[in-house]
């Protein structure tokens, strides 16, 4: 079948080439009328620009670069959906670059510019020298960070991870939860961080000290593997915070395993609200963010052109309250605590009788 060319919808709209071709790239001095009648031949011959000749010509694309971390995660991959979302409805495309570690993004990066990209995401964990860096490189492109400490010098959009990280401690300590350990995220994640030290600080107002800190790394394997190490010890905690959902997803596996009952041992409480987790079994206690909004509001930032000065955005989060938390019952702890009493008399009884 014949390609459809500039000149075919030319000769449909009775205008010139070079009228085609400045409503193509958005040029003035177009009337309505001219615009219009070209649109509508564009569609009836269902002709789609040559992105690829429009790069080649120097003229603008509308495409913005996303630089994300795996995509098999939700979060990434909920914030990538959103952004793509987001550009198509405002005649933009995303070009989308995964990369497994932050030294990779210098790389992920000039293969997006080499692409004339005219903004660019960065959803990766990088340090303020990093990302700074990732900054003059890219100029004069704007480029917004998603998992960047406040500090750096760069354009951020975050959610507020010490609202999080209290809104989720405080909802265990107003159940009566004190034996409270904590599975963190990995410890080169900004966020992961932040969600970390806001937990201690909150739990330090009330004088608790978290009776096992452990590390995973986003992903529901790593949050079965710590689970069972937070189980291991004699005494169960009353309850884990967990830096993301598929953490908490692998950490409620171990639970089931190990027989202990959630929530009614052990209340989970995750941070994300993915869109799995009111389905997990039990339905996931959470901490919100509100990553369709986050996709949005970068897209509409980069598109605005409004790059002058240090944009910096805080999102708010929320708790979600579901089945996987409850309140915490002394009982279960005196049967516990009372059953290893008995352990231990029953040992030092044993050791008696063959003396």
């Amino acid at each position: 079948m014949k390609a459809i060319t500039l000149y075919d919808v030319a000769r449909l709209a009775g205008v010139s080439y070079q009228t085609v071709s400045r409503v193509i790239n958005d040029a003035e001095h177009v009337s309505a009328r001219t615009r219009d009648k070209v649109q509508q031949a564009m569609s009836e011959l269902h002709y789609v620009p040559n992105r690829g000749a429009q790069q080649l010509a120097g003229k603008r694309t509308r495409t913005l670069g996303l630089i994300t971390t795996d995509l098999a995660l939700h979060a990434p991959s909920q914030i990538a959906s959103a952004v793509k979302s987001r550009a198509g409805e405002c005649g933009a495309s995303v070009l989308i670059s995964m990369v497994e570690h932050p030294e990779r993004c210098q790389a992920a990066l000039q293969e997006l510019l080499a692409q004339r990209v005219e903004g660019l995401l960065v959803n990766v964990p990088l340090d303020d020298r990093d990302a700074e860096k990732i900054r003059q490189l890219a100029a004069p492109v704007p480029v917004l960070f998603f998992d960047v400490s406040p500090e750096a010098k760069v354009h951020r959009l975050a959610f507020d991870a010490q609202q999080g990280a209290t809104l989720g401690a405080e909802h265990l300590l107003s159940l009566g939860h004190r034996k409270i350990a904590l599975l963190s995220g990995p410890e080169s994640s900004v966020s992961s961080r932040a969600r970390l030290a806001g937990w201690q600080a909150r739990l330090a107002q009330d004088n608790i000290i978290p009776c096992a800190i452990a590390h995973g790394d986003w992903s529901a394997a790593s949050g079965y593997e710590k689970g069972h190490q937070l189980l291991a010890g004699n005494a169960l905690p009353d309850a884990i915070l967990v830096a993301n959902d598929q953490m908490a997803l692998g950490v409620m596996r171990a639970c089931a395993e190990k027989g202990v009952a959630v929530p009614g041992q052990i209340s989970i409480v995750g941070f994300d609200d993915t869109a799995d987790s009111a389905w997990f079994s039990p339905p996931l206690t959470t901490v919100r963010q509100a990553f369709r909004e986050a996709g949005e509001r970068s897209v509409e930032w980069l598109l605005s052109e409004s790059a002058d000065g240090l944009w910096q955005v805080q999102l708010p989060v929320t708790l979600v309250e579901r089945h996987s938390s409850a309140r915490h019952a002394p009982q279960q702890a005196d049967r516990e605590a009372l059953a290893q009493q008995l352990k231990s008399l029953a040992q030092m009884a044993e050791q008696l009788a063959r003396q």
